[in-house]
């Protein structure tokens, strides 16, 4: 499978936090799965942080992306056309790093590893 970490599922990976369902947790763990990370997910982590959100997400803010590669998980760059569907995707959901991995969710048929049962409202393959 190709899955699509959502931020909270990525932060709760790397913290260990019990609130990571064990069907994800399994998933994650998997060798046979790629598992990736969005560059949606690293905006939101270090403005959460920035802002006082996450003030335990300091070790992980400074360098998300040797997180990701020291847990062996793939960098997803985010295109003009996902941006673009994010943009355009219909319905009140106003949350722009949800929105961006959604679009990208659907326009790279990748499994959305998330506990938001509001994606499903998109059409998103979703995993919990």
């Amino acid at each position: 499978m190709r899955l699509l970490l959502d931020t909270h599922a990525f932060l709760w990976w790397i913290i260990n936090d019990d609130r990571l369902s064990q069907t994800a947790r399994r998933a994650i763990a998997d060798d046979d799965n790629e598992v990736l990370v969005s560059a949606v997910s690293a905006w939101e982590i270090t403005t959460k942080h920035r802002t006082g959100k996450l003030p335990a997400a300091e070790p992980l803010a400074e360098n998300i992306a040797r997180a990701i590669s020291l847990e062996g998980f793939g960098e997803l760059p985010i295109t003009v056309d996902e941006a673009a569907r994010a943009g355009a995707l219909p319905g009140p959901h106003r949350d722009p790093f949800d929105r961006m991995l959604i679009a990208q969710a659907l326009a790279r048929n990748l499994i959305l590893l998330s506990n938001e049962s509001l994606f499903d409202r998109y059409g998103v393959r979703r995993l919990w």
